[in-house]
């Protein structure tokens, strides 16, 4: 869907709240992405979930639940920054109504698990940013901080790359423009057939994923290539696919997580990058899902660029 809703830009003075969708936190946990936001002026406030601990998870669904709605009810919120990632926050779709997200739109930040969440604002025709989130946000390069505080603000973001030798072959080279749409590979796979599915024809198209047997990714990668994903792709960006494994390393799977997907997509019309600065690595840029975006591909390189973040609607 179309953004139909644009949440406003941050400015210095306003209040960012972060708040555990999934995983439990400590507040010492978060001591550098507090201090990051502070530093571009912006106040922060703790979710009740930070330091609360059930089981894996910070609280019972209902407390997380509940934690992230008045986050999105508080008029002086202008940001959620999800905690961290791990698995859980697909417990809140349920809990949630549509029309809490659209009464008062508001960027939510995360990636990983909160995938679930960009589908959902998708769904509602409401942008999200997919960044990196402020657990271990300290050792992640100043690129990747510096894109999420260019995306917050509604500053000009464009992110460009060399291809790695062992991704050049491939790559499909072009130019297209379109909705940037996706997030991480097994939470794309796990949403398909529900309402918080999405639709990516016509759209570029992004994933990523971490510590996933390759014969794991083979079969989420060829449901989406039954299931028609990689026909009418505007374009493709894969990122960071870190740490992906054989489960038995003497009897080996025999394709990397890229070749999977090159051998998947097959010979397409549009541009298709691997390796782009996104993911489970150090060097986490930020995507402003939902938005326009153009990418563009060449043998050496690619260059994901987006329109304004602020202001009309796309």
């Amino acid at each position: 869907m179309t953004p139909t809703l644009q949440p406003a830009s941050l400015r210095p003075g306003d209040t960012i709240a972060i708040v555990p969708t999934a995983r439990a936190i400590a507040a010492e946990e978060l001591r550098d992405g507090i201090a990051l936001a502070e530093s571009w002026g912006l106040k922060v406030k703790l979710g009740a979930g930070v330091g609360r601990k059930h089981f894996q998870q910070a609280g019972t669904i209902r407390e997380r639940a509940i934690d992230f709605q008045r986050a999105l009810e508080d008029p002086k919120v202008k940001a959620i920054w999800c905690a961290r990632g791990g698995y859980g926050t697909v417990h809140l779709l349920d809990h949630i109504e549509p029309e809490v997200f659209t009464a008062n739109p508001k960027w939510v930040v995360g990636f990983s698990d909160v995938t679930v969440l960009h589908n959902t604002l998708h769904g509602l025709g409401l942008p999200s940013l997919h960044a990196q989130m402020p657990f271990n946000i300290g050792s992640k390069s100043a690129d990747a901080r510096e894109s999420l505080r260019r995306a917050l603000f509604g500053e000009h973001l464009s992110i460009s790359f060399s291809h790695a030798a062992s991704t050049r072959p491939f790559v499909r080279t072009g130019e297209a423009e379109g909705q940037l749409v996706g997030g991480n590979l097994s939470l794309l796979y796990a949403m398909r057939g529900t309402p918080f599915d999405i639709d990516p024809r016509g759209k570029l198209l992004f994933m990523e994923d971490l510590d996933e047997l390759l014969y794991h990714v083979d079969r989420m990668v060829m449901n989406l290539k039954v299931s028609g994903w990689f026909e009418n792709l505007a374009g493709l960006v894969v990122g960071g696919m870190t740490d992906m494994r054989d489960k038995d390393p003497k009897d080996p799977f025999g394709k990397s997580a890229e070749q999977i997907l090159a051998d998947a997509v097959g010979e397409v019309p549009f541009p298709v990058c691997y390796g782009f600065p996104a993911g489970h690595i150090a060097d986490n840029r930020a995507l402003v899902m939902g938005q326009m975006a153009k990418l563009s591909v060449t043998a050496e390189g690619a260059t994901l660029s987006f329109g304004s973040i602020a202001g009309a609607v796309v």
